[in-house]
């Protein structure tokens, strides 16, 4: 993937809060404005701007159709606990701390939301997981 976009209600505190997880990923500021904010790192960018108009007072929700949420890969286990510890000190909003899961062998994540209630993800996920050989689906 090259890149991803949210539109945000309130972007001063989308900025604040991107602005402190982005680079904390490792992902380098490029582009940074009153209305865009633009991180690239390794082969992907995410960047945030403002909702238009009437559109900055609709909520967030993942079961209206567009973005469900947004998963960050981690490098290992220890990366999803010190960004657990990282989110803690920075007040987000935790959905679950660092847990494993069904979705892949050896899967291990956190999950989170930011201002606007877009739900984000970190996990790492050993080796090639579902692309394993024998690797079984989550929920099968």
């Amino acid at each position: 993937m090259a890149h991803v976009i949210l539109t945000v209600r309130d972007f001063a505190k989308a900025r604040e809060f991107y602005g402190a997880l982005l680079p904390y990923l490792g992902l380098t500021p490029v582009v940074d404005s009153p209305v865009y904010y633009y991180c690239v790192g390794g082969r992907t960018a995410l960047g945030i701007r403002p909702a238009a108009g009437a559109h900055a007072r609709e909520s967030y929700s993942q079961e209206r159709s567009g973005l469900h949420h947004l998963c960050f890969r981690a490098r290992s286990r220890e990366d999803v606990d010190g960004l657990y510890a990282f989110l803690q000190k920075h007040g987000a909003k935790i959905v679950h701390p660092p847990e494993e899961g069904a979705w892949a062998p050896g899967y291990y994540s956190v999950l989170f939301e930011d201002p606007d209630g877009i739900r984000l993800e970190a996990n790492f996920v050993p080796g090639r997981g579902l692309l394993e050989p024998g690797a079984r689906r989550g929920g099968e």
